[in-house]
């Protein structure tokens, strides 16, 4: 009976595990999508009997600071030869045992893409939309990771004019930010 109970206890042990270390790669994943990439999703529409190919497409994922692995932001296509500049959507996502799940908002749809490569500066792949497989490719353009700027700008441009002497160190003049309107 103890050796019973013992097995039980071990699988479920296992079991616990292996959802915990799903949870923390779905985290990692959700932490490395964070931020705007643009690439070729090889998107089209279709409008007055024509179809029309995107020349880009430009995503941002911004996640959730609630939850581990999720959140939302946009979706939009641009186009250069159609009637319209772009098809814009907002997006809801979130990663599930590796997988990412993109919900669209205006349109009330839903895309899976789990057959994919992603790193820091790229993610590429694909997805299927019904019978039809789509592969992507994205490049990152910008991050909302404050932690990855390692103190360019003012601080380093300061710290490399300022002399050693107390006096000189008051007489330098520090850089002003103003927006312009146009």
């Amino acid at each position: 009976m103890k050796k019973i109970l013992r097995n039980i206890l071990m699988m479920a042990f296992i079991a616990t595990s292996a959802i915990g270390f799903t949870s923390c790669e779905d985290e990692r994943i959700a932490s490395t999508l964070e931020g705007t990439w643009r690439g070729n999703m090889y998107i089209s529409s279709y409008y007055g009997g024509r179809s029309y190919d995107a020349t880009y497409t430009e995503i941002t994922f911004l996640k959730d600071p609630m939850s581990y692995a999720k959140g939302s932001g946009y979706w939009v296509d641009y186009y250069s030869d159609a009637p319209w500049d772009y098809v814009a959507n907002h997006i809801d996502w979130k990663v599930e045992f590796g997988d990412i799940f993109v919900y669209f908002v205006e349109e009330g749809i839903s895309l899976k893409i789990y057959d994919y490569r992603l790193r820091d500066d790229r993610f590429c792949g694909s997805f299927y939309d019904g019978d039809n497989r789509v592969d992507f490719e994205l490049f990152h353009t910008s991050s909302p990771n404050w932690g990855s700027y390692n103190y360019w700008g003012y601080d380093s441009w300061y710290s490399r004019t300022r002399s050693d002497s107390a006096s000189d160190s008051a007489n330098v003049e520090k850089p002003v930010r103003y927006i312009r309107f146009k």
